[in-house]
C-alpha cells in the first residue's frame, strides 16, 4: 500500500544513446566470469587451487562469503542498467512505501559516479596478475584465474560510461523544463 501521492509527469529525458544501452548490460557480463568462478568453488571445485590452497574455502563461512560476494557483484552490477531504463527514472509500483515516486537525477548519480570511481581504483591492479606469486594455485589455475577477472577492470570505466550518459540526458532534459 502506498501512502504518497505519484510526481507529477514531467519531460522525461531522451532516450539513452545505444552505446550506453549496450554498455550498461555489459557490466553485468563483465563481473559473471568471476562470479561463476567463486560458485564453482562453493560447490565444492578447485577451481584453479591446489589441494591443499583449497583448504580455507572449504569452511561454510568462506562458502557463504564467496555466494554472497558473487550474488552482491552481480547486483550492483544490474543497477548500472537502471541508468538506461524506465526504472531508473520512475522507481517501479511493485516497490513498498516508494514505487511510482520520481527518481531524482543526483540520486542516481552521485552514488553511481562514486561506485565508477571505487571499482576503477578496486580493478586497476588486475591486468597485473600474473606478476603476482600464486603458490596455492596450479600454473594452469593461476592462468584461468587470471583471464577470468581480467573483464572486471571494465567494470568501473564501464558504468562511468553509462553514467555520464545518464547525467547529459537529465541535464539536457532539464534545461528543456527550464525554457519552456
Amino acid at each position: 500500500m502506498n501512502f504518497h501521492v505519484p510526481s507529477p509527469p514531467t519531460k522525461s529525458a531522451a532516450e539513452p544513446a545505444r552505446w550506453a544501452v549496450w554498455a550498461a548490460h555489459l557490466t553485468t557480463l563483465v563481473v559473471l566470469p568471476s562470479g561463476l568462478w567463486r560458485i564453482a568453488m562453493v560447490l565444492g571445485f578447485p577451481a584453479g587451487y591446489t589441494t591443499a590452497g583449497f583448504v580455507p574455502f572449504e569452511t561454510l563461512g568462506s562458502k557463504a562469503w564467496m555466494l554472497t560476494l558473487s550474488v552482491l557483484c552481480e547486483l550492483v552490477a544490474f543497477l548500472t542498467i537502471g541508468l538506461v531504463r524506465p526504472w531508473g527514472e520512475v522507481i517501479p509500483r511493485w516497490i513498498p512505501l516508494i514505487g511510482g515516486l520520481r527518481v531524482r537525477p543526483m540520486a542516481a548519480i552521485v552514488p553511481a559516479a562514486l561506485g565508477a570511481v571505487a571499482l576503477t581504483a578496486l580493478w586497476a591492479n588486475v591486468p597485473w596478475w600474473w606478476t603476482y606469486p600464486h603458490a596455492d594455485m596450479t600454473p594452469t589455475g593461476h592462468l584461468l584465474v587470471g583471464v577470468l577477472y581480467q573483464p572486471m577492470v571494465l567494470w568501473g570505466p564501464l558504468t562511468a560510461a553509462v553514467t555520464i550518459s545518464y547525467y547529459r540526458r537529465h541535464r539536457a532534459a532539464q534545461r528543456l523544463a527550464s525554457t519552456t
